[in-house]
């Protein structure tokens, strides 16, 4: 509860996380924030000598660098460091340094120190006017003693190199420690609950309160160029900054909160929208030149390596490796007077062809076949159909058919790029409703299996029918798990033609908002007659607010100007329901998709169909 008056105070103000690290993501996402990324420009040169102590070295840098953002626009950063023995530890360059770090760290207690940095910022006519509050936060951290066996171990795992002091605490690392004194979320990376403290103190103070005033008198050098981030309405605004303590040139964990704008007269949103191509367009190349899992065989390559390895000009990967590096999508470190890139952990994560978790399949797709298609938007427009043809020289069915189902090698790229989807959303998909009452499921159009898999990890008493073109169960061995689930089985049909499997759970996932009214009307009715009274449908999908105005992702998806549409929840329940079927629950699932429950009515019950008027009333009673 802690934060929610502060959350109030935070209404219609931007905030931006100026970092690609997933546990500061979601350190503060569980907090109830909500934020955009983009990254800080400021290159830790201090020299950490002239400091008496590493957390002043560590709230020096977090202030330097939430004043290089707030030049740029309202922005909040954080710098995190680890400490032993006097030393400030930075993420190891190699497995030998990460195995040095770790024997220091064996059978000691150390200090993890984080730097925070709120600056204030008021517009005025003629300049800009900042006050600065900065703290820092301790935690103690107790390593137990390390054996060789167990060093090398979890160094070989990997996890050690992209963590500075060489440990991850909330992953593997975590049974390296004996114990820990003080706030825990400090060592993961963020110290939550005193930053929480300080934006209460900052909020409910006098305007006299303490804070270090600096000023800056308006430059013209700061150009629309540097502010392309994101931008808003003028107002006050709060920043932060946190980060880890890597070497010069990485990417730094950072937090940004913004005002409604920082100047009226820079359209700063309209700006990254005109660049939002290029950044689009840079992700597709890293991907199909396999940019990422060239980084990923080495951990980290100089440029002429990263070079020579994709067989590109050292001038074309230069310029590509630095525009990732300022995304967010590699880290550029400085190894021995040489500069190496190495991937970030996102990237690692999602972005390595051979991750559990990658989206590089659906990545190529959307490079060979989105970017073609959005190539033609405005005929798409002025039509109001579909420019495939336009874009591949065939009509929508022709392609489809000819391209996806009679070559291999474009068939399993399309594959591909479902079962990205499939293996991101999954789990979170599955494991969205309590499904112990049903026994049997079809996952209709379920194509490599993917998200069937996962919905038998998530229920032990569920078996999976897949039910897919003939062609698609055929080249579905290219995807199968090494340890398969003889409870998931395939079967070969056309959905819209033949009969489908008899199950008591039906799953329909990214199916609806392909087709035409006519063709959906076609598949529910079937499903209707399929399902007895009690039989459940799972719909999963990109729900839109009932306003239809986000997620922008759906309604940007929906200009590929395919037969179907997207919809919110409340015209899913009602196109279901002209079917049978009554809506029981929702889950907003924070992934890429969505996932509904419906229920299959008894007509003959009238309280059924009195009691299914409301969704969230039929939730309370299933929770």
């Amino acid at each position: 509860m802690l934060l929610n008056p502060v959350i109030s105070k935070l209404s219609g103000k931007l905030v931006v996380l100026a970092s690609a690290s997933p546990r500061r993501l979601e350190i503060l996402s569980n907090a109830g924030l909500r934020f955009e990324v983009v990254p800080s420009w400021f290159k830790e040169t201090l020299d950490k000598s002239l400091f008496k102590s590493p957390y002043d070295y560590a709230v020096e840098t977090a202030k330097q660098k939430a004043l290089e953002v707030a030049h740029r626009m309202p922005f909040v950063s954080c710098l995190y460091l680890y400490t032993v023995d006097g030393l400030i530890l930075e993420k190891p360059t190699d497995k030998q340094d990460a195995y040095r770090m770790l024997s220091r760290l064996s059978g000691k207690e150390h200090s993890v120190f984080t730097g925070v940095a709120i600056v204030l910022c008021h517009d005025k006519s003629s300049d800009t006017d900042y006050k600065v509050v900065d703290f820092y936060e301790e935690t103690k951290v107790k390593f137990a003693e390390l054996s060789e066996e167990m060093l090398w171990e979890y160094i070989n795992s990997g996890e050690p190199m992209d963590k500075a002091g060489g440990y991850g605490i909330q992953a593997l690392g975590g049974m390296l420690v004996e114990y820990v004194k003080g706030d825990f979320l400090n060592v993961v990376g963020f110290p939550l609950n005193h930053f929480c403290k300080q934006l209460g103190l900052i909020f409910n103070s006098p305007p006299e309160s303490p804070a270090h005033k600096i000023k800056r008198e308006s430059d013209e050098a700061w150009s629309l160029v540097n502010s392309l981030s994101e931008g808003a309405a003028n107002g006050e605004v709060e920043l932060l900054e946190n980060g880890k303590d890597v070497s010069q040139s990485s990417m730094q964990e950072q937090i940004v909160i913004g005002p409604e704008c920082s100047r009226q007269d820079i359209p700063h949103s309209i700006v990254s929208l005109l660049d939002g191509f290029k950044a689009s367009k840079t992700l597709f190349t890293a991907s199909k030149l396999k940019v990422f899992d060239v980084l990923n065989s080495s951990n980290s390559l100089t440029l002429e390596e990263v070079a020579g390895q994709i067989n590109a000009s050292v001038l074309g990967t230069e310029r590509l490796l630095e525009a990732a590096v300022s995304l967010g999508l590699l880290e550029r470190v400085k190894q021995q007077n040489t500069s190496v890139y190495r991937n970030t952990e996102q990237a690692s994560r999602f972005l390595v062809s051979e991750s559990p978790e990658s989206l590089n399949g659906y990545i190529l797709h959307c490079n060979d076949m989105v970017w073609p298609l959005f190539s033609h938007l405005e005929n798409a427009v002025r039509e109001g159909t579909s420019q495939h043809e336009l874009a591949f020289g065939k009509k929508n069915e022709d392609v489809f058919q000819d391209a996806y189902y009679s070559k291999d090698e474009v068939k399993i790229r399309f594959m591909d790029a479902m079962h990205s989807i499939a293996r991101v959303t999954g789990k979170d998909v599955a494991t969205a409703f309590d499904l112990s009452p049903y026994k049997t499921a079809c996952d209709i159009g379920g194509c490599t299996g993917a998200m069937a898999y996962e919905f038998t990890k998530a229920h032990p008493g569920l078996s999976v029918i897949v039910f897919d073109l003939p062609q698609v169960i055929e080249m579905r061995r290219h995807f199968q798990p090494k340890e398969a689930d003889d409870r998931v089985s395939f079967v070969a049909g056309d959905f819209f033609k033949d009969d489908l499997p008899k199950a008591d759970l039906y799953i329909l996932a990214r199916i609806l908002h392909d087709w035409s009214d006519e063709k959906l009307d076609v598949l529910l009715s079937k499903l209707s007659k399929m399902c007895t009274p009690g039989c459940g449908l799972l719909v999963s999908e990109i729900l839109l607010d009932e306003e239809r105005k986000s997620p922008s992702r759906a309604l940007l998806q929906a200009l590929s100007m395919t037969e179907g549409k997207q919809r919110s929840p409340t015209e899913y329940s009602d196109l279901l329901q002209k079917h049978g079927f009554t809506l029981k629950h929702i889950n907003h699932t924070d992934n890429l998709l969505d996932a509904m429950l419906f229920v299959k009515e008894d007509p003959n019950d009238r309280r059924t169909l009195l009691g299914c008027s409301s969704a969230s009333i039929e939730t309370a009673e299933l929770e």
